[in-house]
Parts: structure tokens; sequence; C-alpha cells
């Protein structure tokens, strides 16, 4: 089983894909062009969001777990003027950063995933800001007209992410068991197992990899399925992308089921 990112490899990532970010920023023809994947923010907008993020992120993981909610400090302001704007986003993602560092990735923090298979640490809101950073980094890019596809690893590491941290629950799957799975063309596969006691990811062997039973067919097989690039299920997960992009087989009324579910309640 692959192991998750380093935390080093995070924090050089969550560097890089904030640098992407700035460049998307520095180019655009202004910042008040709207941005198509968040239609109610312009890129200002989408900007400020991912600085003030940052920062409330920086002083949440100062703050330790015994914060019982994420801190409201953002610091100054995002000016309006565009190289001030890169310096202001360029140090909210070193506060970040630095802050991380310090803390270093088994240090206790509060998080809002704490039913989840991810735990309440340094290391797993590295991981959570990286695909924050690199999905909003796609929005920027996607606003100029030149959408680049997510690095291998950020979006590899995305996809077990996003299952762990924001659907894995103990909140009861209200429907009949199932599981449904995802196939990453790169060569990684995930299932999701809903049932009574909630939801849990689990990594699995793509397809393919493993001896055909006798009569040919999987007794495990999921009840439907997602394939695509790593990167093409993360934008699906968070709604970037459609599902009709991707490949899907078996019952669609599953991954609708699953889109619908609101554990809390």
């Amino acid at each position: 089983m692959e192991k998750t990112l380093e935390f080093p490899v995070l924090l050089r990532l969550i560097d890089e894909r904030s640098a992407a970010f700035r460049t998307a920023v520095a180019s655009a023809p202004s910042l008040d062009v709207q941005v198509p994947t968040c239609p109610e923010w312009t890129l200002f907008d989408l900007a400020q969001h991912l600085g003030e993020g940052r920062r409330s992120w920086a002083a949440t993981v100062t703050a330790g777990p015994a914060a019982a909610a994420k801190s409201e400090s953002k610091g100054p302001a995002a000016p309006r003027e565009r190289e001030a704007l890169l310096a202001w986003l360029a140090a909210s993602t070193q506060q970040l950063l630095d802050t991380l560092r310090e803390a270093g990735p088994d240090h206790g923090c509060w998080t809002w995933w704490g039913d989840s298979q991810s735990p309440q640490t340094c290391g797993a809101v590295a991981r959570h800001q990286l695909q924050e950073i690199a999905v909003h980094t796609y929005d920027a890019q996607i606003t100029l007209g030149a959408p680049q596809p997510l690095p291998d690893e950020v979006a590899l590491d995305g996809v077990d992410e996003f299952l762990s941290t924001c659907v894995a629950t103990t909140g009861a799957w209200p429907h009949e068991p199932a599981a449904v799975d995802y196939h990453a063309t790169e060569g990684r596969s995930w299932r999701l197992s809903l049932a009574a006691d909630g939801a849990r990811n689990t990594r699995i062997a793509t397809p393919g990899t493993m001896p055909a039973t006798a009569a040919g067919e999987d007794p495990d097989a999921a009840d439907a399925s997602l394939r695509g690039t790593a990167g093409e299920l993360v934008l699906l997960f968070y709604g970037r992308i459609p599902m009709d992009s991707l490949k899907l087989e078996g019952d669609r009324r599953q991954f609708d089921l699953l889109i619908a579910w609101d554990p809390s309640e």
C-alpha cells in the first residue's frame, strides 16, 4: 500500500501550488474577471479567500488542540493593487508554512473532520491545505482560459485525502449497504464502503492487477465505479467538472445518493 505524502513533501507542494496561483493572478488581464468555477467570485475575491484562509489556518495551528473552532484571525486586509496583492499572498503562504513547520506533523490541532479517517494533526491540516490550494490554483488558471492538470503526486494523494477527510464518517448511511470504487488511470484504486456504521475509505487493488476468478467475475465487485485520471477525480470531488467527464460503470444512482447524503442529519 502506498504511503501518504511525507510532511516535507506536503510543505514543498503547498509552496509550489501557491506560486502557481500567484503566477495566474499576475497573468490575468484584470482582477475583476469572474471565476467560472466559482461564479460568485471575481479573481480578486478568490485571491482574498485563499490568502485569508491560509492565515486563518496558521492561527488555528498555533492555537493547538485546545481551540474550540477555526481561528477567525485573518491579518491585514488583501490589498487591491496587484503587486501588493501578490506580496500579500506570498506572505500568507509563508505564514502557513512557517507555522506548520514549527509545529510538526504530529502536533494536535483543531479540525472540522473529527470523526473522519484523517487525524486531527498538523500533518493532516497540511495535507488538506495542499488540496485546497491546488483546486483554487485550477480555478485561477481556468479563469485565464489555460487550466493545467493537477500535478500527479498532488492528485493521487488528493483522491485518498478527500475520501478519508471529507467523506469517511461514522454517520449512518441511510440506504442499503453499498460499495463504490474510484480508479485512477495512473494505477491506483480506492473503495468507499457505505453501511449503517458510516463510510470508510480503503485502498484496493486496481482491476486487472489480480488474477480473475474461475468464472471470470469478481465476487467483491463494487455496485458502481468511476474511472479517470487522479486529477479528474479530485476535480469531480470538488465540483469542478461533471461526472460525465469520467467513465462510470454500474449503478449511477449510488453516486447520486452519495452526493446528496448529509451524515449530520
